[in-house]
């Protein structure tokens, strides 16, 4: 299910999350899935319980996910928001970039003819 890069600078944690929400914005997993447990992820991944533990706090304080107790973790309800605050994010990352370019005298313009 989840592919990690294990060669990227990007911490696991991160990547998970990313894959996550990824599947999630794809409806991939649907609301009220129940996803593999920490241990599971762990063991599937071959990683430590403790990266994938930080990454569904992640996804939990972002409201993608849900940890219903002895029942297992799911999918919330509310996706279009997950969806939207994912996009959202994506976009002040590449308004940031873009700045930062625009501080070497490369106009937006520019910098939209080059991608």
């Amino acid at each position: 299910m989840i592919s990690l890069d294990y060669q990227s600078r990007m911490p696991i944690y991160e990547q998970i999350v990313q894959e996550i929400e990824r599947y999630v914005a794809l409806e991939i997993l649907k609301p009220e899935q129940q996803i593999p447990s920490i241990r599971e992820m762990a063991t599937t991944l071959g990683i430590n319980p403790n990266t994938v533990k930080k990454a569904y706090s992640i996804l939990e304080q972002k409201g993608v996910i849900v940890t219903l107790s002895t029942k297992g973790t799911y999918i919330t309800l509310k996706i279009d928001n997950v969806i939207k605050n994912a996009v959202d994010e994506k976009i002040d990352e590449i308004k940031k970039i873009i700045s930062e370019i625009q501080k070497y005298g490369i106009s937006k313009e520019e910098i939209l003819k080059r991608i």
